[in-house]
């Protein structure tokens, strides 16, 4: 099993990244020596970004960029780039932003012990659901509450990850109020798509969501626990600090212009 690193070594930020991109599966993918080229039409940009994990002498960083922005090209969609430090070659951001790419969209990648987010997260009064593949009524409330549409894309990019997953709709009444879902690989569970209807906002529903994941987490031999969430996000940044969870980076992504 694998446990919270005390340092953000490059070889766990690189496992983690790459469990979250098969948690967010791109329709055509291309290992080109170690970077993962994504190409997710449709769907959230950052399910089509370049994932550079492989290395790269600093002469032939240039290279490599170019042949991704090939692959970008041949699927007449823009290049992007994550770019998390301690798993990037070195250099590689000045390169991109040589070229012109802009920087975007901060982000922290935490982590936490299952269990400590089991203790530190109240069980609420929402009751939740969990099923083990998308309802049409979670997608439907993850749509309105996140502001992404009814997107078949973003359906079918559910359709393509691999089991065991959980999707947790936190009820009110009848109604789905707050969703997210959590995907287990190798020892670690991530959480995403965490999202809650304006109307019961304030209410601990995301708390409800967030526990019932820590839950399957724990009962599918996950004892840790993964998320990535924009910096700009204060609201959720303060519910996983209250779950327990602590940064272990934080990465960046660069857009062709």
């Amino acid at each position: 099993m694998s446990a919270p690193p005390a340092a953000n070594s490059p070889e766990t930020v690189r496992g983690l990244q790459e469990r979250a991109a098969r948690a967010l599966p791109a329709e055509h993918v291309e290992d080109a020596g170690g970077w993962w080229l994504r190409h997710a039409p449709n769907c959230s940009w950052w399910a089509g970004t370049v994932l550079p994990h492989g290395d790269a002498e600093p002469g032939g960083l240039v290279h490599r960029v170019v042949d991704a922005e090939k692959f970008y090209a041949r699927h007449g969609a823009t290049a992007r780039f994550q770019i998390s430090p301690p798993a990037c070659p070195d250099g590689l951001d000045a390169v991109l932003a040589e070229r012109g790419y802009r920087r975007r969209s901060p982000v922290s990648l935490q982590v936490a012990p299952t269990a400590r987010v089991l203790e530190q997260v109240p069980t609420g009064s929402l009751r939740v659901r969990l099923d083990d593949r998308p309802t049409r009524a979670w997608f439907e409330a993850w749509c309105a509450a996140s502001g992404h549409g009814d997107s078949r894309a973003e359906w079918d990019m559910l359709a393509r990850v691999e089991p065991p997953g959980a999707y947790a709709c936190a009820m009110g009444g009848d109604d789905v109020v707050a969703v997210g879902r959590a995907v287990a690989d190798t020892g670690w569970a991530g959480v995403f798509g965490m999202a809650t209807l304006p109307r019961a906002r304030g209410r601990g529903a995301a708390r409800n969501v967030l526990a019932a994941l820590a839950g399957w987490a724990g009962a599918h031999d996950a004892e840790s626990m993964y998320l990535q969430v924009e910096r700009d996000n204060l609201p959720a940044r303060r519910l996983y600090e209250r779950a327990g969870f602590r940064e272990m980076c934080g990465f960046h992504f660069r857009t062709a212009t």
